[in-house]
């Protein structure tokens, strides 16, 4: 995809202490981020959910860290955890979206149909989770042609092979068998007949 929209979003949190150490390391992990220091930054979101497990600023800013260094698997499964930990409809509608990216990375195109939709079920008006759609769609499509158009060259190539002679060396064989038969059966009938003429003759006058 040309278009992506990877966001890193810190949310301040000063009530609780573990909010504010985690708070710490996302920050920290932001710093290496734009420097481009992408397993650095996955580290310090990590250890931000270590010191906050649910906090969903730190499992997206972590995603993205992963995505970036091409874990697209685990970039994933990062995405998918962190929906669970925020009710914000429009931080989720980009969760989704970027999970689609993700599966688009990693060729799994029925994974980001679903991703994508689901992007746009909670947001409708998010146009790049509707463009990646449309993409994926035609992606798909493309596919089952290419795979109709296969289907139909097998076919036309079974088509034109030659019908294995079996039929034929049959044909033979059941030939070779009738004449076996005729022959034998011809032979029971001479057999016969000089039988029948053997005990036809008059017995002797003695």
């Amino acid at each position: 995809m040309k278009r992506i929209a990877f966001l890193i979003w810190l949310i301040i949190s000063v009530n609780l202490a573990f909010s504010q150490e985690a708070d710490r390391f996302i920050s920290k992990g932001n710093e290496a981020y734009r420097a481009g220091q992408y397993e650095k930054a996955a580290q310090a979101y990590k250890e931000a959910l270590e010191k906050d497990p649910n906090n969903a600023t730190a499992s997206f800013n972590m995603g993205n860290a992963l995505f970036r260094e091409k874990k697209f698997e685990e970039a994933a499964k990062v995405f998918e955890e962190a929906v669970k930990k925020t009710e914000e409809k429009k931080m989720q509608s980009r969760l989704y979206y970027n999970k689609g990216v993700s599966f688009t990375q990693q060729k799994k195109l029925e994974e980001s149909l679903a991703a994508y939709k689901q992007s746009l079920r909670i947001n409708p008006a998010d146009s790049l989770a509707r463009e990646n759609l449309q993409r994926a769609l035609n992606e798909k499509k493309q596919q089952q042609q290419k795979q109709q158009k296969q289907q139909e060259q097998k076919q036309k190539k079974d088509e034109k092979q030659p019908q294995p002679k079996q039929n034929k060396l049959n044909q033979q064989q059941v030939q070779q068998l009738l004449k076996a038969l005729e022959e034998q059966e011809k032979k029971l009938q001479d057999k016969t007949m000089k039988k029948q003429q053997s005990g036809n003759q008059p017995e002797k006058d003695w």
